[in-house]
């Protein structure tokens, strides 16, 4: 999820947290318990730090070892050490545990969408990405904020915030509902379908579809619910060439293959150079694939230069690509 719908989250389950005997009757508690939940609910996203450096290590880090079992407790007895260096008075372990909820609750929210996380870490590094919900989705959003006006409006949280997760429960049933529909739709109109890989957009009722089959790649769309195919890719494996060899060398190509799981790729041998392209599939906008992985090499197959992330035009790939100075 985006980070506004983390926080607002952060607030309902404070909220929520109004049930718990021991919050109720300690004000002060209460608002440690408050800012726990806030801080929680958003600390696995801190991740978003490792940016500055590069988007590789962007890729290969965001949503990974933050996400992960062991840090959803580090994170949980970290920022509740914190506060109650500041509350000392206060129960330690209704703090802990309110705040512990808010990471895991964190970490769960971020299965349902195409990006996904990698929350069975250290079990396995495999990306759960469900892909029925957007990173930001109005309705969630305006069903928390709803939440939040009412209880600022005086009612009580502990009986209007149970109410507000028991319809986004609801609301995650029928996206779920949604996306198997597209599903099996899909199955209908292809053969051999190894993966359907599904991207539900800010509008409700558009998706974004990647399939990939035994022979191809489809990239398709789900409008108001009908099925509609964009491009079709042959599927080929990669090519034993020296600069596919040398390029899978590269740490932006490696970020990208650990995260994307539909892609397709393109060699291209030019005059003074060559490049190699890696093309994700998921996010198609406006006939054009934006994130995508870039290497390009010299006629002796040296890296001149690398690149990985979202490209809306040939200018800005150019400038990415030009030689590092020194």
């Amino acid at each position: 999820m985006d980070t506004l719908t983390h926080i607002t989250m952060g607030v309902a389950l404070g909220g929520v947290a109004t049930l718990d005997p021991a919050v109720q009757q300690d004000p002060t508690l209460f608002h440690a318990v408050l800012v726990g939940t806030i801080i929680g609910s958003h600390a696995p996203d801190f991740d978003t730090v490792t940016k500055m450096k590069n988007n590789a290590v962007y890729i290969r880090n965001h949503r990974g070892i933050t996400h992960s079992i062991p840090a959803i407790f580090v994170w949980g007895a970290a920022i509740s050490s914190i506060i109650h260096l500041f509350v000392p008075q206060v129960s330690y372990l209704h703090l802990f545990g309110w705040t512990l909820f808010a990471v895991m609750l964190h970490v769960f929210m971020d299965i349902f969408n195409a990006y996904g996380t990698q929350a069975a870490r250290p079990i396995n590094r495999k990306w759960i990405a469900l892909g029925f919900i957007n990173t930001f989705d109005p309705y969630i959003f305006t069903f928390l904020i709803a939440g939040i006006l009412f209880w600022l409006f005086g009612v009580k949280p502990g009986i209007i915030f149970p109410i507000v997760f028991i319809i986004m429960g609801i609301y995650y049933m029928k996206r779920y509902h949604d996306k198997q529909v597209i599903i099996k739709a899909i199955h209908k109109d292809l053969d051999y379908i190894e993966q359907i890989v599904t991207s539900p957009t800010i509008k409700h009722n558009v998706w974004r579809i990647a399939v990939t089959t035994r022979d191809y790649f489809y990239v398709a769309e789900s409008k108001n619910g009908k099925i509609i195919y964009h491009d079709q890719f042959v599927r080929k494996a990669l090519p034993d060439h020296p600069a596919m060899h040398k390029a899978m060398e590269d740490e932006n190509i490696k970020a990208f293959l650990s995260f994307s799981p539909v892609y397709r790729w393109e060699l291209e041998e030019l005059d003074d150079h060559t490049e190699v392209r890696f093309i994700d599939l998921r996010y198609r906008s406006k006939e054009h694939y934006p994130f995508i992985a870039v290497v390009k090499l010299d006629l002796d197959l040296n890296i001149i230069n690398s690149y990985t992330g979202w490209i809306y035009s040939k200018e800005k790939l150019k400038k990415k690509l030009k030689p590092i100075p020194g």
